[in-house]
Protein backbone atom coordinates (compact mmCIF):
# COMPACT_ATOMS: atom_id res chain seq x y z
CA UNK A 1 0.00 0.00 0.00
CA UNK A 2 1.02 3.89 -0.61
CA UNK A 3 1.26 5.67 2.52
CA UNK A 4 -2.02 7.27 2.38
CA UNK A 5 -3.92 3.79 1.78
CA UNK A 6 -2.38 2.73 4.94
CA UNK A 7 -3.24 6.16 6.73
CA UNK A 8 -6.97 4.96 5.16
CA UNK A 9 -6.69 2.13 6.83
CA UNK A 10 -5.65 2.65 10.12
CA UNK A 11 -8.49 5.18 9.85
CA UNK A 12 -11.41 3.00 9.44
CA UNK A 13 -9.57 0.30 11.68
CA UNK A 14 -9.56 2.64 14.23
CA UNK A 15 -13.62 4.03 13.76
CA UNK A 16 -14.67 0.34 14.09
CA UNK A 17 -13.16 -0.20 16.89
CA UNK A 18 -13.95 3.09 18.81
CA UNK A 19 -17.63 2.64 17.87
CA UNK A 20 -17.22 -1.46 19.62
CA UNK A 21 -15.41 0.30 22.23
CA UNK A 22 -18.10 3.28 22.67
CA UNK A 23 -20.91 0.26 22.19
CA UNK A 24 -19.29 -1.77 25.29
CA UNK A 25 -18.17 1.26 27.37
CA UNK A 26 -22.12 2.21 27.67
CA UNK A 27 -22.49 -1.42 28.58
CA UNK A 28 -19.88 -1.60 31.11
CA UNK A 29 -22.24 1.85 33.28
CA UNK A 30 -24.60 -1.48 33.88
CA UNK A 31 -21.59 -3.20 35.55
CA UNK A 32 -20.00 -0.45 37.32
CA UNK A 33 -20.93 -1.51 41.08
CA UNK A 34 -20.25 -4.81 40.53
CA UNK A 35 -16.58 -4.53 39.09
CA UNK A 36 -15.96 -1.39 41.63
CA UNK A 37 -16.33 -3.79 44.07
CA UNK A 38 -14.18 -6.44 42.87
CA UNK A 39 -11.64 -3.83 42.63
CA UNK A 40 -11.69 -2.50 46.31
CA UNK A 41 -11.64 -6.11 48.17
CA UNK A 42 -8.54 -6.69 47.49
CA UNK A 43 -7.25 -3.46 48.80
CA UNK A 44 -9.75 -4.18 51.73
CA UNK A 45 -8.28 -7.52 52.41
CA UNK A 46 -4.78 -5.83 52.83
CA UNK A 47 -5.73 -3.60 55.61
CA UNK A 48 -6.38 -0.34 53.54
CA UNK A 49 -8.89 1.65 52.64
CA UNK A 50 -9.97 4.15 49.38
CA UNK A 51 -11.04 7.21 49.57
CA UNK A 52 -12.72 9.47 47.08
CA UNK A 53 -10.39 12.88 47.16
CA UNK A 54 -12.60 15.14 45.49
CA UNK A 55 -16.52 16.20 44.75
CA UNK A 56 -16.65 15.21 41.45
CA UNK A 57 -14.41 12.13 41.81
CA UNK A 58 -17.26 9.74 41.91
CA UNK A 59 -18.70 10.95 38.55
CA UNK A 60 -14.65 10.91 36.97
CA UNK A 61 -14.35 7.23 38.67
CA UNK A 62 -17.73 6.20 36.91
CA UNK A 63 -16.52 7.22 33.67
CA UNK A 64 -13.63 5.27 33.85
CA UNK A 65 -14.09 2.31 35.16
CA UNK A 66 -16.96 1.95 32.34
CA UNK A 67 -14.21 2.76 30.04
CA UNK A 68 -12.16 -0.03 31.27
CA UNK A 69 -15.30 -2.30 30.99
CA UNK A 70 -15.70 -1.20 27.64
CA UNK A 71 -12.56 -2.13 26.43
CA UNK A 72 -12.41 -5.91 27.95
CA UNK A 73 -15.86 -6.38 26.24
CA UNK A 74 -15.02 -4.88 23.02
CA UNK A 75 -11.45 -6.73 22.84
CA UNK A 76 -12.84 -9.35 20.25
CA UNK A 77 -13.64 -6.37 18.12
CA UNK A 78 -10.22 -4.22 18.32
CA UNK A 79 -7.98 -7.02 18.18
CA UNK A 80 -9.43 -8.05 14.96
CA UNK A 81 -8.96 -4.74 13.81
CA UNK A 82 -5.45 -4.97 14.82
CA UNK A 83 -4.76 -8.42 13.48
CA UNK A 84 -6.29 -6.95 10.17
CA UNK A 85 -4.35 -3.89 10.19
CA UNK A 86 -0.99 -5.70 10.70
CA UNK A 87 -1.76 -7.87 8.11
CA UNK A 88 -3.85 -6.28 5.32
CA UNK A 89 -5.29 -7.41 1.84
CA UNK A 90 -5.43 -11.27 3.67
CA UNK A 91 -6.56 -13.68 1.15
CA UNK A 92 -9.94 -15.38 1.90
CA UNK A 93 -8.26 -18.31 3.72
CA UNK A 94 -5.95 -15.96 5.64
CA UNK A 95 -9.03 -13.82 6.43
CA UNK A 96 -10.17 -16.71 8.45
CA UNK A 97 -6.80 -16.91 9.98
CA UNK A 98 -7.68 -13.42 11.39
CA UNK A 99 -11.29 -14.57 12.69
CA UNK A 100 -8.73 -17.38 14.24
CA UNK A 101 -6.13 -15.17 16.13
CA UNK A 102 -8.98 -12.60 17.43
CA UNK A 103 -10.77 -15.92 18.83
CA UNK A 104 -7.28 -17.33 20.32
CA UNK A 105 -6.16 -13.77 21.46
CA UNK A 106 -9.36 -13.05 23.09
CA UNK A 107 -9.38 -15.85 25.97
CA UNK A 108 -5.79 -15.25 26.12
CA UNK A 109 -5.91 -11.44 27.13
CA UNK A 110 -9.30 -12.39 29.30
CA UNK A 111 -6.31 -15.12 30.82
CA UNK A 112 -3.75 -12.52 31.49
CA UNK A 113 -6.46 -9.96 32.99
CA UNK A 114 -7.89 -12.41 35.22
CA UNK A 115 -4.26 -13.79 36.39
CA UNK A 116 -3.30 -10.02 37.31
CA UNK A 117 -6.46 -9.84 39.30
CA UNK A 118 -5.11 -12.84 41.30
CA UNK A 119 -1.73 -11.65 41.82
CA UNK A 120 -3.05 -8.26 42.70
CA UNK A 121 -4.15 -8.93 46.53
CA UNK A 122 -0.12 -10.20 46.64
CA UNK A 123 1.15 -6.41 45.37
CA UNK A 124 -1.29 -5.28 47.53
CA UNK A 125 0.04 -7.01 50.77
CA UNK A 126 3.54 -6.28 49.41
CA UNK A 127 3.22 -2.63 49.45
CA UNK A 128 0.42 -2.15 52.22
CA UNK A 129 3.24 -4.22 54.35
CA UNK A 130 5.77 -1.20 53.94
CA UNK A 131 3.98 0.82 56.14
CA UNK A 132 5.21 1.79 59.38
CA UNK A 133 3.65 0.16 62.61
CA UNK A 134 0.55 1.37 64.21
CA UNK A 135 -0.39 3.73 60.71
CA UNK A 136 -3.04 3.31 58.55
CA UNK A 137 -2.60 2.82 54.87
CA UNK A 138 -5.04 5.86 53.39
CA UNK A 139 -5.39 5.64 49.25
CA UNK A 140 -7.23 7.85 47.17
CA UNK A 141 -9.21 6.26 44.42
CA UNK A 142 -7.26 8.81 41.51
CA UNK A 143 -4.10 6.81 42.35
CA UNK A 144 -5.57 3.28 43.10
CA UNK A 145 -7.51 2.54 40.07
CA UNK A 146 -4.48 3.70 37.44
CA UNK A 147 -2.55 1.18 39.72
CA UNK A 148 -5.29 -1.92 38.98
CA UNK A 149 -5.76 -0.37 35.45
CA UNK A 150 -2.01 -0.26 34.53
CA UNK A 151 -1.95 -3.98 36.10
CA UNK A 152 -4.64 -5.45 34.75
CA UNK A 153 -3.98 -4.35 30.84
CA UNK A 154 -0.23 -5.27 31.12
CA UNK A 155 -0.80 -8.97 32.05
CA UNK A 156 -3.80 -8.81 29.12
CA UNK A 157 -1.71 -7.39 26.63
CA UNK A 158 1.25 -9.26 27.22
CA UNK A 159 -0.42 -12.69 26.86
CA UNK A 160 -1.11 -11.42 23.43
CA UNK A 161 2.46 -11.71 22.04
CA UNK A 162 2.41 -15.34 21.93
CA UNK A 163 -0.50 -15.77 19.78
CA UNK A 164 0.87 -12.82 17.24
CA UNK A 165 3.42 -14.28 17.01
CA UNK A 166 1.80 -17.50 15.75
CA UNK A 167 -0.55 -15.59 13.57
CA UNK A 168 2.48 -14.03 12.09
CA UNK A 169 3.93 -17.20 11.09
CA UNK A 170 1.01 -18.74 9.71
CA UNK A 171 0.71 -15.85 6.97
CA UNK A 172 5.04 -16.95 6.36
CA UNK A 173 5.79 -13.38 8.07
CA UNK A 174 7.96 -14.61 10.91
CA UNK A 175 9.65 -17.85 10.33
CA UNK A 176 10.87 -19.85 13.73
CA UNK A 177 14.33 -19.53 12.63
CA UNK A 178 14.28 -15.56 13.38
CA UNK A 179 12.61 -16.25 16.81
CA UNK A 180 15.11 -19.16 17.59
CA UNK A 181 18.17 -16.96 16.68
CA UNK A 182 17.17 -13.94 18.49
CA UNK A 183 15.60 -16.11 21.32
CA UNK A 184 17.67 -14.59 24.01
CA UNK A 185 16.79 -10.65 23.06
CA UNK A 186 13.15 -12.38 23.04
CA UNK A 187 13.86 -13.41 26.59
CA UNK A 188 15.42 -10.27 28.21
CA UNK A 189 12.92 -8.20 26.13
CA UNK A 190 10.10 -10.81 28.18
CA UNK A 191 11.88 -9.97 31.28
CA UNK A 192 12.01 -6.09 31.05
CA UNK A 193 7.90 -6.19 29.87
CA UNK A 194 7.36 -7.95 33.25
CA UNK A 195 9.45 -5.76 35.32
CA UNK A 196 7.49 -2.61 33.77
CA UNK A 197 4.71 -4.03 34.35
CA UNK A 198 5.54 -4.67 37.64
CA UNK A 199 3.80 -1.67 39.64
CA UNK A 200 6.88 -0.63 41.89
CA UNK A 201 9.39 -3.29 40.80
CA UNK A 202 7.60 -5.80 42.77
CA UNK A 203 9.26 -9.03 42.59
CA UNK A 204 6.27 -10.87 42.94
CA UNK A 205 4.35 -9.56 40.31
CA UNK A 206 7.16 -9.10 38.15
CA UNK A 207 7.82 -13.48 38.57
CA UNK A 208 3.65 -14.02 37.79
CA UNK A 209 3.58 -12.29 34.79
CA UNK A 210 7.29 -13.37 32.92
CA UNK A 211 6.71 -17.31 34.19
CA UNK A 212 3.15 -17.25 32.39
CA UNK A 213 4.93 -15.64 29.53
CA UNK A 214 7.87 -17.88 28.95
CA UNK A 215 5.90 -21.05 28.72
CA UNK A 216 3.45 -18.87 26.32
CA UNK A 217 6.53 -18.35 24.14
CA UNK A 218 8.08 -21.34 24.39
CA UNK A 219 4.62 -23.03 23.27
CA UNK A 220 4.32 -20.54 20.49
CA UNK A 221 7.55 -21.34 18.99
CA UNK A 222 7.35 -25.19 18.87
CA UNK A 223 4.21 -24.29 17.12
CA UNK A 224 5.96 -21.80 14.37
CA UNK A 225 8.44 -24.72 13.67
CA UNK A 226 5.85 -27.60 13.41
CA UNK A 227 4.37 -24.99 11.02
CA UNK A 228 7.45 -23.82 9.41
CA UNK A 229 8.04 -27.95 9.05
CA UNK A 230 4.68 -28.74 7.48
CA UNK A 231 4.71 -25.88 5.39
CA UNK A 232 8.71 -26.96 3.95
CA UNK A 233 7.18 -30.53 3.20
CA UNK A 234 4.20 -29.57 1.39
CA UNK A 235 6.32 -27.38 -0.64
CA UNK A 236 8.59 -30.09 -1.08
CA UNK A 237 6.24 -32.03 -2.39
CA UNK A 238 4.59 -29.66 -4.85
CA UNK A 239 7.90 -28.82 -6.12
CA UNK A 240 8.30 -33.01 -6.65
CA UNK A 241 4.72 -33.19 -8.20
CA UNK A 242 5.97 -29.83 -10.81
CA UNK A 243 9.13 -31.88 -11.49
CA UNK A 244 7.35 -34.88 -12.27
CA UNK A 245 4.82 -33.30 -14.72
CA UNK A 246 7.44 -31.38 -16.27
CA UNK A 247 9.29 -34.88 -16.95
CA UNK A 248 5.84 -35.93 -18.19
CA UNK A 249 5.18 -33.31 -20.46
CA UNK A 250 9.00 -33.68 -21.84
CA UNK A 251 7.94 -37.40 -22.62
CA UNK A 252 5.67 -36.47 -24.70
Amino acid sequence: MALREHLAEARNRLFKALIALALATVAGFFFYDEVLDLLFTPVLAAGGSVNYAAVMSPFDIMLKVSLFIGLVLSSPVWLYQLWAFIVPGLKKNERRLGYSFAAAAVPLFLGGVAMAYYVLPFALQFFVGLAPENSEMLLTIDNYLPFIFRLLLAFGLAMLVPVLMVGLNMVGVLPARLILKNWRITVFLIALVAAMAAPGGDAITMFALAGPLFLTFAAATLICYLNDRKRSKKLAEQEAENERLARGERLE
